[in-house]
């Protein structure tokens, strides 16, 4: 049996920080203000009618027909946060180590930006960052050396300290996507 997470649980994982940010929001006002700039990011990413559903479910909306019009990944992400909001337990980790491939090009377009002096994305770059130290582990780490990538450094040798075989797969992806976001 494969340890590979079906695809709708592969989303849930992939964006269980924003999953967990809006469920958090909903539930206390002055989460809210920290959820902005991760939506913001997301409606300059092209998210309009995720991020639109989103908000109506902050604002105390819950009945599943919000979710009619989404296209099957933003349906995935808000009936996760519906569920969520029903029963914390049903949330998704976000001590999972995703898959580097899944997470590499978002964060490294968020990155990215933040380099370039999107507030947007600085502040949604330093919230994730805060969050995955939270967690602790290889996600930790990573949140721990945001600052450094939107600050440039690309050494893998240097970002990569104390991380295990994942974290330095997750960086190197992140790199990689990063160098290919440069040359454009």
């Amino acid at each position: 049996m494969s340890d590979i997470p079906d695809h709708k649980e592969q989303i849930r994982l992939s964006h269980a920080v924003l999953i967990h940010q809006v469920v958090r929001a909903s539930q206390n006002i002055e989460a809210r203000s920290e959820l902005e700039p991760m939506l913001d990011l997301a409606l300059n990413n092209g998210w309009i009618e995720l991020v639109s559903v989103l908000r109506e479910i902050v604002a105390g909306r819950r009945d599943v027909g919000l979710l009619k019009n989404l296209d099957d990944e933003d349906h995935v992400i808000a009936e996760a946060v519906l569920d969520g909001l029903q029963n914390p337990e049903s949330l998704p980790a976000l001590n999972h180590q995703a898959d580097a491939q899944m997470a590499a090009p978002g964060l490294a377009g968020m990155i990215d930006a933040a380099s370039r002096g999107d507030t947007t994305a600085l502040q949604a770059v330093a919230q994730m960052a805060e969050q995955m130290t939270r967690v602790g582990g290889d996600l930790g780490r990573l949140g721990g050396i945001m600052r450094r990538l939107v600050n440039g450094e690309r050494d893998p040798e240097h970002l990569c300290k104390g991380m295990n075989h994942d974290g330095k797969q997750l960086v190197s992806s992140l790199l990689h996507e990063l160098g290919r976001l440069s040359q454009h």
